[in-house]
């Protein structure tokens, strides 16, 4: 069962299942395993608790 973990800010519902969808899809079609196989987990982060370049990203 492939497991595939995604670590973003915070997004659209709308967003998530068409990521959700097309990250299936192109490890059905990779690994020609069946969809229901594939797992997928979102992690959200909201902006102020991640950072870059010695920045927080809320502060940008």
């Amino acid at each position: 069962m492939p497991i595939v973990t995604i670590q973003q800010g915070p997004r659209q519902v709308e967003q998530k299942r068409e990521l959700v969808e097309r990250i299936t899809a192109a490890f059905v079609e990779t690994l020609d395993c069946p969809a229901e196989s594939v797992l997928v987990w979102i992690q959200e982060y909201p902006a102020e608790n991640w950072g870059k370049a010695g920045k927080l990203t809320a502060d940008r």
